[in-house]
């Protein structure tokens, strides 16, 4: 249950058996997306985002450039054969990879790389793309996609192409985490503490919010990390409300000051802590201690709650229940899935399940941030927490040592 301690994730691994597990978690991934594509009896799927690349091939460019530039592709087939159309010049990411790929040179046809011959050079992508998919999928005509500009959908369209959201498909793909791709997750979340532990001891007044950020980023670049999805850490007046950005506020003594890691660490995934602290050396005020209580209530009360089995609506609708001063600056959501980055499901409040809710059902292997956020409308400071979990036949398994401020309680 939510008293457990951390699941023991990113643990050494010899190097001899690091590579048999990076095969094994290689071969699972690829299973996963050949497994749904069976499921719905779709023969291929096209994908674009840099994270279902990786989750698929395990091959890394540019990730977050290619996140805003679509300027390589890879199509999976549901037998396993793969066509990948590469950036200019970087066949190598291939190397070392066991899988059965064609690798061809990819063609770009976004207004920064085509100008006014877009739709053409659209074309041409397109006549490629329809022969490949005959190619090795005679007769099919449903290609799942996760996602495509408007030109090169009309002229699948057009070809007899009929597409399918391959968006849902991946992230239905993802949803359940191998024991490796736990090991994987695990050394990215001690990378992780590595800079919260570094931000922590750092922390002092007369620094800017932009100051403490920066030691999560050298501690994630340092050990082979890759990126950080948002800027979020405020300080004083600035975590009321919350999704305030980093900033040049210098902080003062007895701020709170928030954050959300939200960091791609090292092998592509995502490590999502929370946690709210005191600037300087002095006591919280009985403001500050009582909005954590209720932030660290939330957390470990739906932690207790969550288990394999369940479903999405009966956790919305027995999770803890937030005062009533707080209601309207709540957190986004009350949970939601993690992996390579923030995944399928989001948990919507019981206040807002009818116009973001949705239903499906927990399931062990599942790995899941439990949030709160508490913050009084028109109050002066707030508190952000959140927990990294993994579901196991015996509940919810935090898999961060991450402390708490137990002693505000």
């Amino acid at each position: 249950m939510a008293g457990e301690p951390a699941v023991d994730a990113g643990s050494a691994v010899e190097p001899g058996g690091r590579e048999v597990m990076l095969r094994d978690v290689r071969s699972y991934r690829l299973a996963r997306v050949q497994e749904q594509l069976l499921k719905h009896k779709v023969p291929a799927i096209l994908l674009y985002d840099p994270v279902n690349i990786r989750y698929a091939t395990d091959t890394s460019n540019m990730q977050v450039w290619a996140g805003r530039n679509p300027a390589r592709y890879v199509m999976v087939f549901a037998d396993g054969r793969i066509v990948a159309w590469e950036f200019h010049s970087s066949e190598h990411v291939w190397d070392g990879l066991n899988l059965d790929v064609e690798l061809r040179g990819a063609i770009s046809w976004t207004f920064f790389n085509a100008g006014h011959e877009a739709e053409r050079r659209a074309e041409t992508w397109g006549a490629e793309i329809v022969d490949v998919f005959r190619q090795h999928a005679p007769g099919d005509r449903v290609l799942a996609v996760d996602r495509l500009d408007p030109f090169g959908a009309a002229y699948l369209e057009k070809h007899g192409i009929t597409l399918l959201d391959g968006q849902a498909l991946m992230e239905t793909a993802r949803l359940i985490k191998s024991s490796g791709e736990l090991v994987l997750i695990g050394e990215s979340l001690r990378t992780a503490e590595k800079g919260i532990e570094r931000m922590r001891r750092e922390l002092r007044a007369g620094l800017t919010e932009n100051d403490i950020w920066a030691h999560l980023h050298f501690e994630n670049i340092r050990h082979g990390g890759e990126w950080i999805e948002t800027r979020l850490l405020a300080s004083g007046d600035r975590t009321n409300p919350w999704m305030h950005e980093c900033s040049s506020r210098v902080l003062q003594d007895g701020d709170l000051l928030a954050f959300d890691t939200d960091m791609v660490g090292p092998n592509g995934y995502c490590s999502d802590i929370s946690r709210t602290w005191l600037v300087g050396d002095g006591r919280p005020s009985d403001e500050q201690r009582k909005l954590y209580e209720y932030a660290y209530a939330q957390v470990h009360f739906n932690m207790d709650l969550l288990r394999p089995g369940m479903t999405f609506r009966e956790f919305s609708e027995k999770a803890w229940k937030i005062p009533e001063p707080f209601v309207k600056n709540r957190y986004c959501c009350l949970a939601h899935g993690i992996g390579m980055v923030d995944e399928y499901p989001s948990i919507a409040h019981s206040v807002d399940w009818d116009s973001a809710g949705y239903d499906g059902r927990f399931e062990v292997g599942m790995t899941v941030c439990v949030e709160s956020y508490i913050g009084a409308d028109g109050g002066n400071e707030g508190v952000k927490l959140e927990q990294q979990v993994v579901l196991t036949e015996h509940g919810c398994v935090p898999l961060t040592t991450c402390s708490f401020e137990t002693d505000w309680l």
